[in-house]
């Protein structure tokens, strides 16, 4: 019989006979169909589990399986006690209704996301004429890109401002800044006070989209967390919708842009207010000593059958971080930095793939093309919810891992017909239809994967230690890129052309896509106290 060690802890596994699917370091007990699995800790032999509940679990072990760059030994102090936990939970899924109400009302951070990615994009023509700055390319990106520099200022402070005050307290102060931002732009009457404005609503942007996902993946139960993360997308592409539709009338009805300003602030107020009625984070409440009231929320958001296994869970994994404080130098070049890179490059990806150059200017892209601009747009925004709902089924069926590669590939190949459109003249049908075509395949793809999974996967694959604060890193680079192709596209749009231009970001798409299959691992269905367990480092036999 042979004896592996595979734990610091000192706990030793044997085997008598191989079972299919068991790994053989497990002894099996008895021959019926309901054996039992034992290993031995210290000469005593200990039962683990049943046979079904045993492979199940190192079916979800295995698969998640990934190099020990992603996380350090000392993280976990016993790895045998949170293998038990996990093998010992009840297998009944909780209910998803409870949790439902409170992530419906985080998702108004997104929609606002999407609503402000969109407010300018039908009348930033009208804006520059009012205030004086018409044809000048470079402050019209400026007041698209000054929203998103505002928004990197505001995500270097999400990570200590969701850790210090709470994922819900945050969500309430995000709205402040966006109330505020909105008001100042509709009253504008001059270019600095619309770029001050954007800035403002930029800052609560930056805040709230990171904690919003932290809060969405800390409540949500492990069955339905893929689906609950695809509301995110859902929401946001109503907020794009609905800023292109409220923007319609701006042609034809003068200062319509500064009602598009004022709706802005309705959504922000009630975020600030539904917050009040919902339940705080019980991973942030854990970490804070909280215990009572961490056991009291689980039982709100997952039932009470359910809530002692899953506060054993989360007793298990948050044990010895109390007390440590995360250094930007640790995330960047400690023992967490690959998870972080991980992150930071999908995002990334996400931004230099040239998806919100598409949303902030498709307005100007189509007027070019010869399209009408509010059929285009509608267009658009029709894609970007046909992506989301598909990404919104397909996310705990076929994994974040599927549907970011297909994504990434889909974006690449609306691309080439973007480039292919290109080789036509201005008045070839085929030019019109290549172009609007390519335009809208990039949005559906980008929407079934590469928009909703960077945001839900990183809070999976995250140490719950130090999640916040990876996150406002990894939403770092995501504003900087997002500022400069903000900033930057109609710029080069003039200086490259559109072939060039287009190119670029395809060849960013098809990296992306080596990227994902090579760093990405899959996550789906397993709770954040499982995913833990899969990152531990394996000790060699």
């Amino acid at each position: 019989m042979r004896r592996v060690t595979i734990s610091r802890a000192g706990c030793c596994f044997t085997y008598a006979n191989q079972i299919s699917r068991i790994p053989q370091e497990f002894k099996v007990v008895g021959e019926s169909a309901c054996r039992l699995i034992s290993c031995n800790f210290g000469g005593r032999e200990v039962e683990v589990g049943m046979l079904g509940d045993f492979r199940r679990s190192w079916s979800v072990h295995k698969r998640a399986m990934v190099p020990r760059a992603y996380i350090s030994s000392s993280d976990i102090e016993d790895n045998a006690d949170l293998l038990h936990s996990s093998l010992g939970r009840d297998t009944a899924s909780p209910t998803w209704k409870l949790s439902l109400p409170h992530v419906l009302v985080a998702t108004l951070v997104p929609f606002l996301f999407g609503y402000h990615l969109g407010v300018v994009n039908e009348p930033l023509e009208t804006i520059s004429v009012d205030l004086g700055f018409h044809g000048n390319t470079l402050q019209e990106g400026f007041v698209v890109s000054t929203c998103l520099a505002g928004a990197f200022v505001g995500c270097l402070f999400s990570g200590w401002i969701a850790d210090e005050v709470g994922r819900r307290r945050a969500l309430q102060l995000c709205a402040l800044p966006m109330v505020m931002g909105g008001s100042i732009c509709a009253t504008a009457k001059s270019l600095t006070g619309m770029l001050l404005g954007r800035f403002l609503v930029g800052t609560g942007l930056g805040v709230g989209p990171p904690v919003a996902a932290l809060y969405v993946t800390e409540i949500s139960p492990a069955h339905v967390r893929g689906t609950y993360g695809s509301f995110i997308q859902i929401a946001s592409c109503f907020g794009l919708m609905g800023a292109l539709l409220i923007g319609i009338p701006v042609r034809s009805i003068f200062g319509w842009w500064r009602i598009c300003f004022w709706i802005s602030t309705i959504p922000a107020s009630m975020l600030a207010l539904l917050m009040m009625f919902c339940a705080e984070s019980p991973h942030w409440l854990y970490k804070q000593g909280r215990n009572v009231e961490a056991e009291a929320v689980l039982e709100k958001l997952l039932g009470g059958s359910q809530a002692k296994a899953a506060m054993l869970e989360l007793s298990n994994m948050d044990r010895g971080d109390e007390g440590n404080t995360v250094k930007l130098i640790e995330l960047l070049c400690g023992r967490h930095s690959r998870v972080v890179f991980i992150g930071s490059t999908l995002f990334a990806f996400q931004q230099l793939s040239g998806i919100n150059a598409v949303f902030c200017f498709s307005s100007t892209v189509f007027r070019r093309a010869g399209v009408f601009s509010n059929l285009a747009n509608i267009s658009v925004g029709i894609a970007n919810f046909i992506g989301s709902t598909i990404a919104l089924a397909l996310m705990d069926k076929l994994g974040r891992k599927a549907l970011l590669l297909s994504s990434f590939f889909g974006m690449a190949v609306s691309m080439v017909l973007q480039v292919l459109a290109t080789a036509f003249s201005a008045s070839n049908p085929v030019a019109f239809y290549l172009s609007i075509g390519g335009m809208l395949l990039f949005v559906l793809m980008f929407a079934v994967g590469a928009g909703p999974v960077p945001g839900l996967l990183l809070p999976e694959i995250l140490p719950s230690r130090i999640r916040a604060k990876a996150m406002a890193v990894s939403m770092a680079v995501h504003w900087v890129l997002n500022f400069l192709v903000g900033l930057l596209f109609l710029r080069l749009l003039d200086v490259m052309g559109p072939g060039p231009l287009y190119s670029t970001f395809g060849v960013f798409c098809l990296l992306g896509v080596v990227f994902v299959k090579r760093n990405v691992l899959e996550t789906k269905g397993k709770s954040l106290q499982e995913i833990e367990i899969a990152l531990l480092p394996q000790s060699p036999l």
